[in-house]
């Protein structure tokens, strides 16, 4: 079963549709140099139609007018009316579907809720729900639930299985966590969603039918498409910005299939409902009319710990009041089913943290089930009224389309940006605590490339067995329970309050330090996996936890008078050039491929103690190196020189000290100034920084969710202190180094061959933990004609369009960039590719802002009751690529092959390792699992031990992954790639592997 539910998600990945590829010729070079012919695998936008029923999310918003009259009760809506007879022939169908949204981590940490809430929600659920089969339940995260699972008895975990058998309980979406669908980056979105269904499908047999998104602040196609190749059919979205709510309302659109944008067949629709009013609590829920629904909250009962601000109370039904209070809910319920396209109705019921208590569950329950008596005693009522699960709903609601010969509309597009009310964008959680989000890359490159080589290891073990048995002195099992662990704690970090940095500050370093741990962890599984790989003789190997045979370079590198062994292991499925940097102790070295005995170019430099001042005991030796495939190899050895004259000091010190002369050196050494194609075509750019304040007064301001910018929007960056530069030149790489107050700024050229050597990289180390109320930006300035359009990611997944509208606030035109942004005109295009999630703009034709660290001193008043101040010194690295565009007709939305070439070496660098100093190294031998290159526009997204189906907590079978990515037509890279690309429907993966 883990098998079938593991093929699944990858025969998903790997599918195209064939009639979407444009067949061209056999030869690469002919296509590259044909201009006005697309390349093979390219998609022609012509091709995308939906018909007179499809709906384009861009449309939806050239549309809108995006104004907030008042609604009346439904305050962002409008008033719904109805005749009354509209359920004569079919009667209304309701479902009230229980629920409790448990944040893994929010104000309290994943554990103390879980001490001090969840345990006992689910404990009681075990017991309200057996007391009457009419009850029911739906539960999302599979992270608590598996805690819960650990801590209760056989006889409580039968009762479970008893109600998911009888379909009272049902596990929806089934994912570790409700992620965050703006930050988290695809690789992690699957891996939380494939480690909760692994769970489900071992303790309970259950596979997850659909998926229930109630508080991700926008929601992206990216979760879609995941959803639908994880075998769900149906989903529900509630954080949608309240005018397209009131927009789809209208047209009773608020149910529609939700389709890829690269789709044009029905492959990748799913069912989708989108709830229409503010929130997903019960005063939202019912109807349009809060202050009623509020009533029909009998947690809310007086007496109880809460109250319905409107100042009218739930009231206790009994056989007295029964008929008017039906009556008065009945009515809620008719309004509300008038907004959609049946007559089949979902209302939640719930809430954070709903049903701790038992009396809860006795006072909700019981009063609702002497509603819903009275509804179904009277037919003249034509409502049909019961307690269901999210399935009972999506069943019925497709048994009533087929009835009547009903259709639901086709969408493409996305969902962001959110905002709950007036002009409160919630685009500040984009980049909120950079720290944490730059750290949650690392660890996902960390565990991606630690699963390959485990997996690869076990592989190369069973092999060299007859029996197909594990070496008996590696700790195969450990180290796959460390693997599990440290994808549990990417899998948590991905939830909505944890990777959007919205969570208390305590919260945060708890998730911090579950990060960093495992990246710990993972560099042993690593570097034992590596010693085991590279040995010759296997006999040789020896596990010593506290000295292990090869540790990973991060620290010093002490030469002395021996050679040091580096080994380089390439993560990516590409042969690339890449500059592997170290620290060493003497700046007389020098590096030698170990294979061939040739001595390497290097670059030996400064390693600066201060800005101005360089270590006189600590150097950076680089070298460039073609990497081969998926290699774990001995690739250099490092020897002590005695060369009385290193070529290290070739750097240039500059200081500017008038205010003048910091204008002068603003407008020259932030400027890359001109970059040429390949054409000859010169594009002028240009960086700056700014900084934004917030508003002020008594006005609502910026806070961890929300982007609130002062009236006077951004200001150019200034300093009182002279600027320090610093100019470096040498054989690998020249770079620009700018050392400001609240950054240091660099760009860097590599002197290498191939598309390595295509893109500048960008790197800022920022620090603005002195400042009051600041977002320090970073602005690039083109003269690409772009107009008001530019295309972000979404979730390093598929590019989306975007159109920066005058009518919108400022803030509202910000859009969440997990990977990658580019603008266009006709002859070129400018991407920049990041290693970080952060918040995105382009609020003038040719310009791109993005926002690096966000310092601010108040709550936004979202419950989470603090401002964001624990900043730290955050990291952020990105590559400029300038291309050309020539071909003519192309769609737009993807990445050139060359951007995602770039982007995989960015986000995926080579793994660094060093070997003892002992003379007495056993013989090591380069290991190349990895017959040649894949295509280019194949990416290996993992390769993933299972868990043993026989033996708990034990490594069994391996899961592939690959992903094919779609890639634009318009851009001729040159020199051509040293790989292919698939043009047909089908890859051929039964022997990737020597």
């Amino acid at each position: 079963d883990n098998n079938r539910l593991v093929a699944m998600l990858r025969d998903t990945l790997l599918q195209s549709k064939a009639s979407a590829w444009k067949r061209a010729n056999n030869s690469i070079d002919s296509a590259l140099g044909r201009r006005g012919e697309a390349l093979p695998g390219c998609r022609l936008a012509e091709e995308m139609k939906d018909g007179v029923d499809g709906v384009q999310l861009l449309d939806v918003y050239d549309l809108l007018p995006f104004d907030n009259p008042d609604g009346g009760p439904w305050k962002q809506g409008f008033e719904i009316t109805y005749k009354g007879d509209e359920w004569s022939e079919q009667p209304l169908e309701l479902f009230l579907i229980p629920h409790s949204h448990n944040d893994p981590g929010w104000i309290k940490t994943f554990d103390t809720y879980y001490h001090d809430q969840t345990r006992h929600i689910l404990d009681n659920m075990v017991v309200k729900l057996s007391e009457d089969s009419r009850r029911k339940l739906i539960w999302a995260e599979i992270s608590y639930f598996s805690k819960w699972w650990n801590d209760i008895d056989d006889q409580k975990r039968a009762a479970v299985k008893r109600l998911v058998e009888a379909g009272q309980l049902e596990l929806v979406t089934g994912g570790w966590v409700m992620p965050d669908e703006a930050n988290s980056h695809y690789f992690a979105m699957l891996d939380q969603l494939m480690e909760g269904h692994q769970w489900l499908q071992k303790h309970l047999g259950v596979k997850p039918r659909s998926g229930w998104a109630i508080d991700p602040f926008g929601h992206s196609p990216s979760m879609a498409y995941l959803l639908k190749g994880a075998g769900l059919h149906n989903m529900l979205i509630q954080r949608v910005h309240y005018s397209i709510k009131k927009h789809f309302a209208q047209q009773q659109t608020l149910e529609f299939l939700w389709r890829q944008s690269w789709d044009d067949s029905s492959r990748s629709d799913i069912t989708c409902h989108m709830m229409p009013f503010y929130s997903y609590d019960v005063p939202h829920t019912c109807g349009p009319n809060p202050a009623v629904c509020c009533q029909f909250d009998f947690q809310r009962l007086p007496g109880r710990r809460t109250f319905c601000p409107w100042k009218i109370p739930p009231k206790p039904i009994t056989d007295q009041n029964v008929q008017e209070r039906a009556l008065l809910l009945l009515d809620q319920y008719r309004q509300k089913s008038r907004l959609f396209r049946s007559s089949v109705l979902l209302v939640p019921l719930g809430d954070d943290f709903r049903y701790v208590e038992s009396s809860e569950w006795d006072v909700q329950f019981n009063n609702y089930q002497k509603l819903f008596d009275y509804f179904n005693q009277h037919p003249e009522l034509h409502i049909k009224a019961r307690f269901g699960t999210l399935s009972d709903y999506f069943q019925a609601l497709h048994r009533r389309l087929s009835t009547t010969r009903t259709t639901l509309p086709k969408l493409r597009g996305d969902f962001f940006s959110y905002a709950d009310r007036d002009d409160h964008y919630w685009t500040g959680y984009f980049t909120s605590r950079p720290f944490y989000k730059r750290l949650d890359r690392k660890l996902e490159a960390t565990l991606r490339a630690t699963e390959i080589l485990f997996s690869l290891t076990l592989a190369e073990m069973r092999r060299s067995h007859s029996d197909g048995r594990l070496a008996e002195n590696f700790p195969a099992r450990e180290y796959f329970q460390w693997l599990t662990t440290g994808r549990r704690n990417l899998a948590l970090f991905q939830h909505h309050d944890a990777v959007a940095g919205t969570e208390r500050e305590h919260v945060v370093v708890d998730y911090g330090t579950r990060l960093f741990q495992s990246i710990l962890n993972l560099h042993q599984v690593l570097q034992s996996s590596a010693h085991w790989l590279l040995l010759l003789d296997k006999s040789q190997y020896h596990h010593d936890q506290s000295k292990p045979f090869l540790q990973m370079q991060s620290l010093l590198l002490i030469i002395g008078f021996c050679f040091r062994s580096l080994i380089i292991f390439n993560p990516t499925e590409q042969l690339r050039t890449s500059v592997i940097s170290v620290v060493v102790d003497s700046p007389d070295a020098r590096v030698i491929d170990a294979e061939t005995g040739q001595q390497m170019s290097t670059q030996i430099s400064a390693v600066w103690a201060e800005p101005s001042r360089p270590s006189t005991d600590t150097f950076q030796v680089r070298t460039s190196s073609l990497i081969r495939l998926l290699i774990t190899a001995v690739c250099f050895k490092f020897l002590f020189s005695h060369s009385s004259s290193p070529s290290w000091l070739n750097f240039l010190l500059c200081h500017l000290s008038s205010k003048k002369k910091i204008i002068l050196f603003t407008s020259f050494y932030f400027e890359i100034q001109k970059l040429r194609l390949q054409s000859g075509l010169v594009r002028k750019i240009q960086v700056q920084f700014l900084w934004y304040g917030t508003r002020t007064g008594s006005r609502d301001k910026s806070g961890a969710y929300l982007f609130l910018p002062a009236d006077e929007g951004a200001q150019l960056y200034t300093s009182s202190e002279p600027p320090l530069v610093r100019v470096s030149r040498g054989p690998i790489f020249s770079d620009i180094t700018s050392h400001f107050p609240h950054f240091t700024h660099t760009v860097r050229l590599f002197h290498l061959d191939g598309h390595a050597g295509k893109s500048l990289e960008i790197s800022n180390l920022v620090d603005i933990r002195s400042q009051v109320n600041h977002e320090l930006v970073m602005k690039i300035v083109s003269d690409i004609a772009s107009g008001n359009r530019f295309y972000s990611d979404l979730n390093g997944f598929q590019m989306q369009q975007r159109r920066t509208l005058a009518k919108l606030p400022l803030q509202a035109n910000f859009y969440p960039m997990t990977s990658a942004v580019f603008l266009q005109d006709s002859t070129s295009r400018l991407s920049l590719l990041s290693a970080q999630s952060q918040g995105v703009a382009s609020l003038k034709p040719g310009e791109l802002e993005l926002v690096l660290d966000r310092r601010l001193q108040q709550d936004d008043n979202r419950g989470l009751g603090q401002g964001v101040t624990d900043n730290k010194l955050t990291a952020s690295l990105y590559h400029l690529l300038l291309e050309d565009r020539g071909v003519g007709g192309a769609s737009v939305d993807h990445l050139s092959l060359l951007a995602h070439l770039a982007s995989l070496s960015l986000c995926h660098p080579p793994m660094i390792m060093v070997a003892p100093s002992n003379s007495q190294l056993p013989k090591l031998r380069p290991f190349q699992p990895l017959h040649s290159s894949l295509p280019c526009d194949i990416h290996l997204l993992n390769l993933r031990t299972l868990e043993d189906t026989q033996v708990r907590d034990a490594p069994g079978e391996t899961a592939l992954f690959l992903h094919r990515k779609g890639f634009d037509c318009s851009t001729t890279p040159k020199p051509t790639p040293q790989c292919t690309w698939s043009e047909h429907e089908e890859v051929m993966t039964h022997s990737p592997f020597i």
